[in-house]
């Protein structure tokens, strides 16, 4: 039995049988094979690109054992065959094992500051301003530990260890007999006691202190300007009060004459504060979960085939642009590219959040991170590294994170007098209390003007918009919405007249044939052919739709002579031999051909919203094919959920006012502008904004991008164009108007959030500094102690960072 020599698809570089090859080509005297109607349309329109020697690239032009090291990692320099996935010695040489490739140079890390984006160091450390730790601008895949986290929870833990003791002789005078008093004597528990904060205040508190200089340094008083003011204060008083008993005059001294020392309220607030800063440090590091999620989503490998044909896995940062690549059943595609050869179903709900996974076939796009079902392909990759999609994802919620919502204002105005005043407040307390309070008069004075000092900390004013912000967008990227900075967020609540473009928003933005109505004695196979033959020369949008038509049902168009295009009407030329036309009734008006025959069911095919094109064949009426932009099928169900919200929707089309009026009547939209031109888009926005309406326009195309940018808040789909994303202030994966729903529950829930929690951070300054300063002791006798003070300033925090981590777990 003879065996037929295989062939080689020029364009993806499968081997086909002839025999069994799905299409065949003929181009200068020679016949080639592919493997499926698509390769052969693309080799069709460029057969010179596929014909070319393909340059390799870099991962070409490995040999096979150092491509097979990729995927493991680490080699040994002197003996190649051992490959290793860790760092270590050669088990056969004891070399330390080197990388088997050069990976590509690690990216600068800058740090910044939640609480002022604007400052970016290169290393951690702490805020200039606030004296908050910097955290990293960008989140790694790994979830590495913070090494601030590690140095706070080091100091807390000692901390711990030497307060309690502290505390136990600090208050031992209120043990029923005074053991320790008759053990030791009150000398000697003072003296443990400056031993044992000692270590607490100046060791585990140090970096209080740190801050609070700098703050005075760069004239710009802080939370942690008060705290080291407070501990400091007590902790001075209290060792000069051991060291130097006598210098002190008996407005200090208590009923027994001794000097009442406060080291268990310094290394208790140190402590306290040490437990605050933990907390809230695991706490933010909670608010990159949802960039961390998104960025393990990526594959490591991909599976690379060379130009000969054969495949290897290598690491992704390997992969370049115009490479192809398998992916096989299961597994994740590895970048952004088109499919050239094979078809599967892919899930795309990673990216879209959309779950019903999405048939894709030769000449359609994937996205990379999204998950392969059963079946295998062959993609070139188009998008690299960080040009892909899931990188400009995580690239802009970052962004977002760090930006700044108007509201913030608020609190920074208030922040920049807060602490100035307290300490004023804190003066006033210790003068009044020196002067009109109880024996011993200066040591309440010391402990009440300590007290608001410390519960004073303006930490929970200004964590509470940066916070609901980082959730908040982290939240609506995991859904499939893209926060571009935090003032869309905040405008988008407002919004009360919605603009929508209707090609790519409402409909698909992709015509298809949708009827084709053959005259007698033609046949729709027949009339489709002719009319693909006409069109494959010219360059019309509906030209598409009727070529995907004919491939679709895998025909080839017929032999095309004499082929003219009219302007705004149509195409002629000979098909097979004889005259034929495509066009609208002006063409056929022109060329006498008549359509009476055909007339009634144009005008009803042109009342349900499609394009009639003519088609003529020697002379004489061949037919009608209806070319429409299907709607999209989530747009009924988004267009009635914003007007359940009371949103006024306007539609903005380029489209004649048959087809939009259509579009409008089937999704009940009343308000429709027709055929509109680009630059007038951004004028209509205008006008709607000098009415008096806050105006959120939704479109995708680049027309779509000056309106985008007019509007309070522009909405782009990211099935769209790139410039249509870049001008927007939030974007759209799922590519529906569902998702502009969904950013007005995720608008309303976080700036809900954000009041609660100034409302909060504002009702626990305006409460506790009085209490601190002692307005409740004329009338109940009541003080408040440093110590609870520093307990209430911690819960203050720690309660807007878990507040606003609730966002977390909004329902979209």
């Amino acid at each position: 039995m003879k065996i037929e020599q295989m062939e080689r698809d020029p364009v993806c570089g499968m081997s086909v049988q002839p025999a069994q090859g799905s299409a065949m080509v003929n181009h200068a005297g020679k016949t080639y094979f592919f493997c499926c109607a698509g390769c052969a349309a693309k080799f069709r329109g460029e057969p010179e690109k596929y014909l070319t020697p393909r340059t390799p690239s870099p991962s070409d032009s490995r040999d096979p054992k150092t491509l097979a090291a990729q995927k493991s990692s680490f080699i040994c320099p002197m003996d190649p065959e051992v490959l290793a996935e860790r760092p270590g010695p050669c088990p056969k040489c004891g070399m330390a094992l080197e990388p088997a490739l050069p990976l590509p140079p690690s990216t600068r890390v800058d740090y910044t500051c939640p609480m002022h984006p604007e400052i970016v160091r290169d290393a951690p450390g702490s805020c200039p301003i606030c004296g908050m730790a910097l955290e990293p601008r960008t989140t790694s895949i790994d979830d590495e530990q913070n090494p601030e986290l590690a140095s706070m929870t080091r100091r807390f833990w000692i901390s711990v260890g030497l307060t309690i003791p502290v505390l136990v002789l600090g208050m031992s005078d209120l043990i029923p007999g005074q053991p320790f008093q008759h053990w030791l004597g009150m000398r000697a528990i003072a003296w443990l006691e400056l031993l044992l904060a000692t270590p607490v205040v100046l060791w585990a508190g140090w970096p209080f202190f740190e801050r609070g200089w700098a703050s005075l340094v760069n004239r710009s008083l802080n939370m942690f300007t008060l705290i080291a003011l407070g501990t400091g204060t007590a902790y001075v008083y209290s060792v000069i009060a051991v060291l130097f008993p006598d210098i002190f005059p008996p407005s200090f001294r208590d009923m027994s004459g001794g000097v009442p020392v406060y080291f268990e309220a310094a290394a208790a607030i140190t402590t306290l504060v040490l437990l605050g800063q933990v907390l809230e440090l695991r706490a933010r590091s909670r608010t990159s979960t949802a960039i961390r999620s998104l960025l393990k989503l990526s594959p490591k490998t991909a599976r690379l085939v060379r130009a000969d044909g054969t495949e290897i896995d290598v690491r992704l940062e390997h992969i370049t642009v115009g490479d192809q690549l398998r992916v096989r059943p299961g597994e994740k595609v590895p970048v952004d590219g088109v499919i050239i050869d094979g078809n599967s179903s892919i899930d795309e709900s990673i990216m879209t959040g959309e779950p019903i996974p999405v048939e894709k076939n030769a000449g359609n796009g994937v996205i990379g991170s999204s998950v392969n079902g059963t079946g295998t392909f062959v993609m070139r990759a188009e998008r690299v590294g960080s040009d892909t999609l899931l990188a400009q994802i995580v690239r802009m919620v970052s962004e977002a994170q760090r930006s700044r919502a108007p509201v913030q204002k608020l609190a920074d105005r208030v922040a920049s007098f807060f602490v100035p005043a307290v300490v004023l407040i804190a003066l006033a307390a210790f003068a009044i209390w020196a002067t009109v309070g109880p024996a011993p008069k200066m040591a309440h004075a010391l402990l009440n003007a300590v007290a608001v000092l410390i519960i004073a900390c303006p930490c929970a004013l200004g964590l509470a918009t940066p916070m609901a912000i980082m959730v908040g967008t982290g939240r609506g990227a995991l859904a499939g919405i893209l926060v571009r900075n935090a003032e869309a967020l905040e405008i988008l609540e407002k919004v009360d007249t919605l603009v929508v473009d209707k090609t790519g928003t409402l409909t698909e933005g992709r015509p298809r044939v949708t009827s084709i109505t053959p005259a007698a004695g033609s046949s729709d196979l027949q009339l489709l052919r002719m009319a693909a033959t006409l069109e494959r020369g010219s360059e019309h949008p509906l030209a598409a739709a009727i070529l995907a038509a004919l491939s679709e049902r895998h025909l080839e168009p017929g032999a095309l002579a004499d082929f003219h295009s009219r302007t705004g009407k149509g195409v002629t030329g000979v098909v097979d031999g004889k005259k034929s036309a495509l066009g609208n009734r002006a063409l056929f008006a022109d060329l006498g051909i008549d359509l009476a025959a055909l007339d009634e069911c144009a005008k009803s095919l042109e009342a349900e919203g499609q394009t009639v094109m003519f088609v003529s064949s020697d002379g004489k009426a061949a037919g009608i094919i209806g070319v429409a932009d299907p709607l999209k099928s989530s747009a009924p169900e988004a267009i009635e959920r914003l007007h359940r919200e009371g949103i006024r929707i306007v539609m903005l089309t380029g489209d004649n006012r048959a087809t939009a009026e259509t579009v409008a009547r089937k999704l009940g939209i009343e308000e429709v502008h027709a055929e509109v031109l680009p630059g007038d888009k951004a004028e209509i926005v205008k006008r709607l904004q000098s009415e008096g309406g806050i105006v959120a326009m939704a479109g995708d195309g680049i027309n779509d991008a000056p309106a985008l940018t007019q509007a309070n808040v522009g909405i782009a789909m990211a099935t769209g164009t790139d410039i249509a994303m870049e001008s927007a202030g939030i974007t759209l994966l799922r590519g529906d108007l569902r998702g502009v729903a969904r950013a007005r529950t995720l608008s309303r829930a976080t700036m809900r959030n954000i009041r609660q929690n100034l409302f909060f951070a504002f009702a626990y300054n305006s409460l506790g500094v009085p209490i601190a300063a002692g307005v409740l002791y004329p009338f109940f006798g009541l003080q408040l102690s440093p110590i609870l003070a520093s307990a209430a300033m911690t819960f203050s925090s720690v309660s807007v960072i878990a507040n606003a981590l609730r966002l977390r777990h909004l329902k979209l």
